[in-house]
């Protein structure tokens, strides 16, 4: 089948809707946006659907917009729910989006105010004109969500006016000449950190993730941004972000910076994820003396750019690469990312896994292999050595709450240095288990960095937890284990001072992972010299980094405090308990491949050490009996 362009589209869709329809169509990105006086003529029940009609004929997703003329000022938007909806669906906030022509209401009992079979929600869209989505009012609200909701609204004719311009890219005539599929490594091979990868075909180049790493060689900081294959800038068709983890989201607003105009992939907990962590890099960043790479204003422009992609929501982003992104359970919203690029006897499916986690953890569901076919897979290889064989979630649960109940059991504290992301809600939830389980006397847990906040965000989008824990955080109260009395924040410099100094027991989870700044370096320096306090590590710990020296059985360390270097002796109890990580291990990894049929023919390894890149390419190689690579930084592989 020949690649429609948007005219040849808008000629299809003419041929289809019976006159007398009052309509016209533009471009949301990817997606067809039909705005109408009359969305009613484009309902209609399953099949007989005029936009199921519409989406058959010319395959892509299709939106019903309602033209401006009939929505409602915001007052009276505020008005009619506040007349439409019940009082016992208890109405927390109503978000605008005037790009999309959306209303978002929050609802401590959203089945009150969705009504009967929809009828409260129809009432008010017959009256406001606006689409309705009514959504669960969150148990903690997100600032960072907040904010981005503001300046979205605020910037909405600026947005729909890029939505255009990202569509018309993708429906561009298409250029002659034959097929073809590379992938270029710009960060993440033989190492973690600054994860960068740069798909080109003869008609399109997309970047898949723009991290930082977790390095004190700042020469290794960003990814290779100057690689001829980057440049110009202007070439570059789309971003997609497959998670929020800064090794992976970190130096993006660097595109922005220096002139990158296009769209940013990515589902709505990693927007808001990722802002939240870019913010963050700015402040540790002025904290310790250096320049940020980027401001304020680069990741604002960034958020601009982004475009929402929801999991199994087939997306086009080039005008030869459709994509899907789905469930890798390795953090909030963190996706693998399905590319089926060209059409026809040369079509090439490419799979990136993301980081991923093939196991059901107490916050998500393990990472979806339900793809149709693969021919080439690039695949993280963290835990991809022979011997990289970790524990359960259950005895990592077990191992975390023995050490607990020792280390209090002995007045001690225990300090952990996580990620905001992921790693810190699991162990809030194990140590939430433990506590109401009534074996051992609560004690303050202490919550320093960003903790809270990306908790906040957590509870915002429960549709991307497993079904358990959504379940619990849909019935709110005692039952969300993310607002029980234990978990405090750390509000200020004087109140860390102040913990620092109490000799009260008491167990504390604080930035960064990898001990590479933030506030954990301040227990650190305070509690280390103690016997009788535990430093216990739930995460990868990168080489070069404070975390792994400690790991690697250092007694003294050196510490710069404010410009002064400090050596600071390791007398703490030391533990490791892997079993928490977000990534899998060599067998989980191995039972993912397994479960992809039929096994793709050509396997990428990135994202470890050049030691386990490369065991692990000659473990799929042997056991899969398919090419297989672990390139170096720089080399590109041609695909088709």
């Amino acid at each position: 089948m020949m690649r429609l362009t948007f005219s040849e589209i808008k000629n299809k869709i003419r041929k289809i809707v019976p006159e007398g329809i009052d309509y016209d169509i533009d471009l949301e990105a990817g997606s067809i946006s039909i705005i109408t006086r009359e969305p009613e003529s484009f309902g209609g029940a399953g099949g007989q659907s005029l936009t199921v009609k519409i989406a058959k004929a010319i395959r892509r997703r299709v939106v019903i917009r309602p033209h401006p003329d009939l929505l409602s000022s915001e007052k009276e938007v505020n008005d009619a729910v506040s007349r439409i909806m019940p009082e016992e669906a208890q109405i927390r906030r109503i978000w605008l989006d005037p790009a999309l022509s959306e209303v978002t209401i929050e609802a401590d009992d959203p089945k009150s105010a969705v009504g009967q079979k929809g009828a409260n929600i129809q009432q008010l869209r017959n009256e406001i004109g606006w689409l309705v989505n009514v959504v669960r009012a969150p148990a903690r609200e997100s600032r960072t969500q907040t904010d981005i909701r503001r300046f979205r609204k605020e910037l909405a004719d600026e947005r729909k006016t890029l939505l255009r311009k990202f569509g018309t890219r993708i429906y561009r005539p298409q250029r002659p000449g034959p097929s073809w599929v590379r992938v270029t490594a710009l960060g993440s091979y033989r190492e973690v950190g600054r994860a960068m990868h740069l798909v080109t075909t003869n008609e399109s180049k997309v970047l898949v993730d723009c991290g930082a790493k977790p390095t004190n060689n700042r020469s290794e900081v960003q990814p290779f941004f100057a690689a001829p294959e980057m440049l110009p800038l202007d070439n570059i068709d789309a971003v997609i972000i497959t998670h929020a983890h800064v090794d992976h989201i970190g130096m993006l607003p660097v595109l922005f910076r220096y002139g990158y105009k296009g769209p940013v992939y990515c589902t709505q907990p990693t927007r808001d994820l990722m802002t939240l962590l870019q913010m963050d890099y700015i402040k540790v960043a002025q904290a310790e003396g250096n320049e940020a790479p980027y401001s304020k204003s680069d990741i604002q422009e960034c958020i601009k750019h982004v475009v929402d992609v929801n999991w199994g929501e087939k997306t086009d982003i080039a005008p030869d690469i459709k994509m899907t992104m789905e469930n890798a359970g390795h953090i909030l919203g963190s996706s693998s990312v399905y590319m089926q690029i060209g059409e026809g006897r040369t079509e090439h499916k490419l799979l990136f896994s993301g980081d991923i986690k093939y196991e059901k953890s107490w916050l998500f569901d393990a990472a979806t292999v339900r793809f149709n076919k693969v021919d080439t897979l690039v695949i993280e290889s963290t835990y991809g050595g022979p011997q990289s064989i970790q524990p359960t979630r259950q005895q990592a649960t077990q191992d975390l709450q023995d050490l607990i109940i020792d280390t209090l059991s002995r007045k001690g504290k225990i300090f952990c240095p996580v990620f905001a992301v992921g790693r810190s809600q699991e162990v809030m939830m194990a140590i939430d288990e433990l506590f109401k389980s009534e074996k051992v006397t609560p004690v303050t847990v202490w919550l320093d960095g960003m903790i809270s906040e990306a908790t906040a965000i957590h509870t915002s989008h429960p549709n991307y937890l497993n079904k358990d824990l959504r379940g619990k955080m849909l019935r709110g109260g005692a039952e969300n284990p993310f607002n029980s009395k234990w978990f405090k924040q750390v509000e200020s410099r004087e109140q860390r001072e102040s913990i620092l100094l109490d000799p009260t027991p008491c167990i504390v989870l604080a930035t960064s992972g990898m001990m590479t700044g933030g506030p954990i370096v301040e227990y650190f320096k305070y509690w280390a010299p103690e016997p009788g306090n535990t430093l216990c590590f739930v995460g990868y710990q990168a080489s070069g980094t404070l975390g792994r020296r400690l790991q690697d059985g250092h007694s003294q360390v050196p510490l710069v405090d404010k410009g002064q270097t400090l050596m600071i002796d390791v007398r703490c109890n030391m533990v490791i308990i892997d079993g928490f990580s977000g990534h899998s291990d060599r067998n989980q990894l191995m039972d993912y491949v397994k479960a992809l049929n039929p096994t793709p023919r050509k396997i990428i390894c990135h994202h470890g050490d050049p030691q386990t890149c490369n065991a692990f390419r000659k473990g799929l190689r042997e056991t899969f009996k398919v090419q297989t690579y672990a390139p170096d930084n720089l080399e590109t592989l041609r695909l088709v």
